[in-house]
């Protein structure tokens, strides 16, 4: 048996970063060298010289959407925060979606909720979740309000509200296809240039869910299971990775992209967990920000680098003050 607690760490709160860098580039970049078991002090900058002819970068185009909603009930004091987690599938017009409702002891099945720019939503129901099952009219556009009014879904992590910076800064400068309540943070650090310097590149997407900041809820991984999240890979870049020679994923969301789709084009669900043992098939080398302890992050992490390996890497990164998570320094496994 696997247990959670092999997947610890001591992680001093200071080094939680709470904004990001000026400059998207300027991050750290622990690179960690699987076969020679060995770890280096770079710059993202150099992200670049790490790549040989052959290879293919391959980055998830998923774009964060305002997912935070405040409104109120008529009639009552104090707000209401709605959180959109995903749309109900079964409702073909998009305006029935799962979310997450705080106060939610005091918002019944029944009760309305207002938020500015003419939406409501009507409160059908709830799952064993917590999740409650909002209906939403819209005076103008759903999607058009929601841009318009909805605050960035920032990680709990970080103890701030959110600013209007970070619409831009919470987003990978390839994002295209909405749909993600939290960023693909490894794909932070690109800018254009860098982008540009890469030899080869593949777009897949996978929609992140709330599920990426739940904690596991059982210590025995073999009783672990994950919140499912859409995917989807394009002809174009299916073609592109079978021609390349090593795939370099960046972020976690890709690598569960490909260790369950491979480079097959189409689109599907995946809850697929990986955990030490894992045969990895198709990721050559991965780009990720560092991830919270007993997290299925750290454990996909512990997976593909090993797990001594990646715990001693830790706890280099934090003996020389690396910034932690989505607005984070990151890491180069090769």
């Amino acid at each position: 048996m696997q247990s959670l607690a092999d997947f610890d760490f001591t992680l001093p709160p200071e080094l939680i970063a709470q904004q990001p860098l000026t400059d998207r580039a300027a991050s750290r970049m622990l690179v960690v060298d699987r076969a020679a078991g060995t770890w280096s002090h770079q710059q993202f900058r150099d992200f670049t010289s790490h790549l040989h002819p052959g290879d293919c970068v391959v980055l998830n185009e998923s774009r964060v959407f305002p997912a935070r909603l405040i409104g109120r009930r008529p009639g009552f004091e104090g707000r209401v925060e709605v959180f959109l987690v995903r749309p109900v599938a079964s409702v073909a017009d998009g305006l029935t979606w799962l979310c997450l409702v705080h106060p939610g002891r005091k918002v019944r099945t029944g009760d309305t909720v207002e938020f500015d720019g003419g939406l409501s939503a009507t409160v059908l129901g709830r799952d064993g979740h917590g999740e409650r099952t909002l209906r939403f009219t819209a005076a103008g556009g759903f999607w058009e309000t929601v841009e318009t009014i909805g605050h960035v879904p920032l990680p709990p992590y970080i103890r701030r509200d959110d600013a209007a910076s970070d619409r831009e800064r919470y987003q990978t400068v390839f994002a295209r296809e909405r749909g993600s309540v939290a960023a693909p943070t490894a794909g932070l650090h690109f800018t254009p240039e860098i982008l540009a310097a890469c030899p080869s590149t593949a777009r897949v997407t996978l929609h992140v869910g709330l599920g990426t900041f739940q904690p596991l809820r059982s210590q025995n991984l073999d009783e672990v299971a994950l919140h499912s999240e859409t995917y989807s890979i394009s002809d174009e870049s299916a073609a592109a990775m079978r021609a390349a020679r090593r795939l370099v994923a960046v972020g976690t969301t890709v690598v569960r992209t490909l260790e369950t789709a491979g480079t097959i084009p189409g689109s599907g669900e995946t809850s697929l967990f990986i955990r030490p043992g894992f045969d990895f098939r198709h990721t050559g080398a991965m780009l990720t920000n560092f991830h919270l302890p007993k997290s299925s992050l750290f454990v996909l992490v512990c997976a593909f680098g090993g797990t001594e390996l990646m715990k001693e890497a830790y706890a280099a990164a934090v003996a020389d003050g690396y910034r932690f998570f989505s607005y984070g320094d990151c890491m180069l496994i090769v």
